[in-house]
């Protein structure tokens, strides 16, 4: 290992060339390739660190690192745990604050030591899942309700049940299946026949029952009770 560029701070920009021999440390060691290829050995894996590469070293574990041609690495040595979540390669973002590191570290500009660290394992974690948007509930009944007010009006479309509760045909139809087990043509004309035997019940002929609950004729609606029974 040759020359750090900030020997007073976690971050610094090193060289290296031969191997030095292999050995751990008690830190995780972040390493962003600048120039040059690094060839590593942790824990008897073999990785390497082109430029624009990166590589997370965790704590204990034995490594070796060596470049024949000689390469140039930002180096950062952290005791923050939360590089155990990083991914095992930088993000375009780390490898644009990797190189603006590397040369305030040359320049030895201070609050790269104290501000750095903290940015590049930002940069480098993934990124958070956005928050999934709470599903609207539906009111099943007051909407079995509006549609049964409408039999004797005209046919009920999917496409305005789906309209009242602010959903997309689509969506509204994946809803009625999760809830139910059944589309929403099913869904509809299990409404109407609940609401024909409701008005059988009540001792309305069927002609009436049948023109209330939006059958098309008595013979349709005796059919469907046939089927049901």
């Amino acid at each position: 290992m040759g020359r750090i560029a900030h020997p007073n701070g976690p971050l610094s920009v090193r060289t290296y060339g031969a191997s030095r021999g292999s050995h751990d440390h008690g830190h995780f060691q972040v390493l962003v390739g600048l120039e040059g290829a690094l060839e590593l050995e942790v824990a008897g894996r073999g990785c390497r660190i082109g430029a624009g590469q990166g590589c997370v070293v965790p704590p204990g574990e034995r490594h070796d690192f060596e470049s024949r041609q000689g390469a140039r690495c930002l180096v950062l040595d952290s005791h923050d745990s939360a590089w155990a979540l990083a991914g095992t390669a930088p993000t375009p973002a780390t490898l644009a604050l990797a190189s603006y590191l590397a040369e305030a570290c040359s320049r030895g500009l201070p609050r790269t030591q104290t501000m750095g660290p903290a940015l590049l394992l930002e940069s480098w974690l993934p990124a958070p899942a956005a928050p999934r948007r709470a599903r609207r509930e539906i009111d099943w009944a007051a909407l079995a309700d509006w549609a049964s007010g409408r039999w004797t009006e005209e046919r009920v479309e999917v496409a305005e049940l789906a309209a009242r509760v602010h959903l997309s045909p689509a969506q509204f139809a994946a809803r009625c299946r999760e809830a139910f087990g059944v589309s929403t043509q099913q869904w509809l004309r299990g409404l109407q026949l609940d609401q024909a035997r409701r008005l059988r019940a009540q001792g309305l002929p069927v002609a009436e029952a049948a023109r209330r609950s939006g059958y098309r004729s008595p013979s349709a609606l005796t059919a469907a009770l046939r089927r049901r029974a």
